[in-house]
């Protein structure tokens, strides 16, 4: 049991490290042997935990997803009696902190596009991603719906696949020119259009 705490503590640290470099430098600057440095541990030891980069960008791919959920949780949103519209905002709001982790931000948008062929490490992580999120913001979309708060008769799962291709373009856009584009006023409109409150 120590052995694995101790594993666990150990591979933590690395995908600590991983967030931070590829925050600082995205994911093809970043070297193994910069990472291994990092997390203090020798480059050995780093291929026994992740025997590939792309091992390491799913791990941090896994843990950001892990604290947006954790966020949400945190804030009652993944409650069945939780207003829809207060996790779809909170959604939103966890997009704050987005300059300090700039390099995230671009790898998620190359590896986006690079991930859609079949044969890319990360198409399946996408691909199921994806799944995931339109299935739980349609869900969102489905509860407003039946409340009759919705401005629009189109069906639930059309409106969260423009929530979340507006959310990936947003973020695009603001790579390009992080002055004009405010990532989470523009989504608060869109769900204002389509929210009647």
């Amino acid at each position: 049991m120590a052995q694995y705490a101790k594993t666990a503590e150990v591979r933590r640290g690395i995908v600590d490290a991983c967030l931070a470099i590829f925050g600082e430098s995205g994911f093809h600057a970043a070297s193994m042997a910069e990472i291994a440095r990092r997390a203090g541990i020798s480059h050995t030891g780093l291929v026994h935990h992740f025997p590939r980069k792309e091992d390491l960008l799913t791990a941090v791919l896994d843990l950001q997803d892990q604290r947006s959920a954790a966020y949400l949780e945190a804030n009652a949103a993944l409650s069945p009696e939780a207003d829809p519209l207060t996790v779809l905002r909170g959604m939103a709001h966890a997009l704050i902190g987005r300059d300090d982790r700039v390099g995230l931000v671009e790898l998620s948008a190359v590896l986006t596009g690079e991930a859609t062929s079949p044969a890319h490490p990360a198409h399946d992580y996408f691909s199921n991603r994806y799944r995931n999120i339109r299935s739980f913001v349609t869900r969102l979309f489905a509860r407003l719906s039946e409340q009759g708060r919705l401005t629009t008769d189109a069906p639930a799962e059309h409106l969260a696949a423009l929530l979340i291709a507006a959310t990936d373009g947003l973020h695009t856009q603001w790579l390009y020119d992080r002055e004009a584009i405010d990532v989470d006023a523009r989504i608060s409109e869109l769900l204002s259009v389509l929210v009647r409150e």
